[in-house]
């Protein structure tokens, strides 16, 4: 773009100055027009002490200073820009900055500051006019919009998640059913997958904080966790062996939600066990699901203790010299429940303490076919088709 094509013409006229200042007052901002051969304000908006807690001579002396005041950022970098013009450079013409402006009395006001070069008739920069926009109102409903959209995707995900466990249980198990059954089965699951897709791309924080991101992933990799895992307790200085053969590449399941149960055992282990004492971290399957084992060599879990331990704020005889709030399994066994799955805790014959998380395994992410079941033209949740185009009555449905 050359600079003559991009060159805003301010003429003399009082009038047209006076219309730019009662648009954007009209608007809520504050208007400014500066001199850039004095850098003086040729105007300011008389708010401007309301919204910045500086008065007009404040901001004139921080801008002659030229430092980095809280009001540089009106106006910065206008020395520079200039210079760009003058060698061709229209690139920084017009400047929007979202910037924090630091008031007197210590607190912050969220602005956007949207300036211009005005050139008059020879083409030469005469003037900086812009607005100062209060983004206060805008943050909050901003930050309202994520609260909110994060309150459905709980309240939404939570049941789902639930529904999505309990379909996984049924599949593993109903290696008996008839194939309408398992066909209802997997319209149920790739139902569930489609809505918990959805939260992720409509009403999820990221999304809300970033549009276009991809979703987030509803798989995981078991091995991926207990690798994690293992490095973890490394790091605390623990030496572990560890054993996961077998395991499948991966299972539904939300990643961030599992590795956090996974670290809630790992810093159990760790308060309760003595430091340096090793580890044992394993995977295999088990009874149509998955079990993910952390056992410590520590002094176990006193009988009268055992069937409290995942109870909400219950720390037992040992817990005493310890800190924390009795919350850790507690929280554990409720993101494990959440997926379809339990955490239990045993003690092994040689001592110490072992604790079990089972998931339930459906290995494969719906196909195509699965998809195109779960869209077909029978989309009742009480019937599927049986190949001939006509609905089949369920077994156990009238």
């Amino acid at each position: 773009m050359t600079r003559s094509a991009s060159v805003h013409q301010a003429g003399p006229a009082l009038a047209t100055a006076d219309a730019f200042r009662t648009i954007a007052e009209l608007g809520g901002d504050l208007a400014f027009i500066l001199d850039c051969a004095t850098g003086t304000f040729v105007y300011l908006s008389p708010g401007v002490d309301d919204l910045l807690g500086y008065g007009l001579v404040d901001i004139e002396q921080q801008l002659a200073e030229g430092g980095d005041g809280p009001l540089s950022a009106l106006c910065g970098g206008l020395p520079e820009r200039l210079r760009r013009f003058a060698a061709g450079d229209g690139s920084r013409l017009r400047v929007t900055r979202a910037v924090e402006v630091r008031r007197p009395d210590g607190r912050t006001t969220p602005v956007e500051v949207i300036s211009t070069l005005l050139a008059d008739a020879d083409g030469q920069p005469r003037s900086l006019a812009g607005l100062v926009r209060d983004l206060s109102a805008r943050r909050a409903r901003e930050l309202e919009q994520k609260r909110f959209a994060s309150m459905l995707n709980h309240e939404f995900r939570t049941p789902l998640s639930t529904i999505d466990g309990a379909i996984q249980r049924l599949e593993a198990t109903a290696t008996n059913a008839d194939e309408p059954t398992r066909q209802r089965y997997r319209k149920i699951a790739v139902a569930t997958d489609r809505l918990i897709g959805m939260l992720d791309d409509y009403l999820s924080p990221e999304r809300m904080a970033a549009l276009g991101r991809q979703r987030q992933p509803h798989a995981v990799a078991p091995r991926l966790l207990l690798e994690e895992l293992v490095a973890q307790a490394r790091v605390a200085g623990r030496p572990v062996s560890f054993d996961a053969a077998g395991l499948p590449a991966a299972l539904r399941g939300e990643p961030a939600g599992l590795r956090l149960a996974l670290k809630l055992m790992l810093e159990n282990a760790l308060r309760h066990t003595p430091a340096g004492s090793p580890l044992h971290v394993s995977g295999r399957r088990s009874g149509g699901g998955i079990e993910l084992a952390l056992r410590d060599e520590g002094p176990g879990v006193a009988p009268a203790d055992q069937p409290h331990i995942f109870d909400k704020g219950y720390r037992g005889a040992n817990a005493a010299a310890t800190p924390g709030k009795g919350l850790g399994l507690y929280m554990a066994r409720s993101v494990v429940e959440v997926h379809g799955g339990s955490l239990g805790m045993v003690t092994p014959a040689s001592g110490g303490a072992e604790f079990r998380l089972w998931l339930p395994a459906q290995e494969s992410a719906p196909d195509a076919a699965a998809k195109n079941l779960a869209s077909s033209g029978t989309s009742s949740d009480n019937r599927a088709g049986n190949g001939d185009g006509h609905p089949t009555t369920m077994p156990g449905n009238t």
